[in-house]
């Protein structure tokens, strides 16, 4: 059966949850054989305060969060909806950091599927000449489609889901002959994400 990858985005009241901060929205996409195949997506009222600059950002309030479902059950309802998925997201390092720290929260046990491959990791190697390597800007850059107001969760998972095709698609294309016919899998882009920015191409023989 072909591999199905969640590409998963949070908004939060700030930068670190070991510094105090909480998860307001999460949403995650689904993708399997290069398209879109489920979506998910909750605002999380984990009792947080949500700074003035965060609701400027993210147009999240505070008022939106008291009727939202509690923190605990969005994160019960997103770990079954991406059970068996690896994980992807853009700065693989924040969204992990949060999805570790809510799980916890919830008191739900870690899927041993849920590795993390980062699109920001693989656009640094695949393409140093961009502008940088903010979603934003790689969207633009790529040209991809449009998926709605950024800084909310589930248009920059849409936004995160086409960059990855794409990454995908242009690893196929330069690596052809190393890969002789296999896919680009998940645990292909955490090989290449690992690898020295400067070497990836003869770490995977594809120079």
């Amino acid at each position: 059966m072909a591999e199905t990858l969640a590409v998963i985005d949070f908004e939060t009241t700030g930068s670190a949850p070991g510094q105090g901060a909480r998860a307001t929205e999460i949403a995650a996409v689904l993708l399997q054989e290069g398209r879109v195949v489920g979506r998910f997506q909750s605002l999380m009222n984990s009792g947080a305060w949500v700074p003035p600059f965060i609701e400027q950002l993210t147009g999240i309030s505070n008022a939106m969060l008291r009727d939202a479902p509690p923190a605990h059950a969005v994160m019960r309802e997103v770990l079954q909806f991406t059970r068996g998925c690896p994980l992807v997201a853009h700065n693989a390092a924040f969204d992990r950091g949060f999805w570790q720290a809510e799980a916890a929260r919830a008191g739900c046990e870690s899927d041993p599927a849920h590795d993390f491959a980062c699109t920001l990791l693989l656009s640094r190697r695949l393409y140093p000449q961009a502008p940088n390597h903010r979603l934003g800007t790689l969207a633009a850059w790529h040209a991809l489609p449009d998926a709605g107001r950024a800084h909310r969760a589930l248009a920059d998972a849409e936004t995160a889901a086409q960059l990855l095709l794409r990454l995908q698609q242009d690893l196929a294309e330069r690596c052809a002959e190393a890969l002789d016919g296999r896919a680009v899998t998940h645990a292909l882009l955490r090989q290449v994400q690992r690898a020295p920015i400067a070497r990836w191409e003869r770490a995977l023989a594809c120079a």
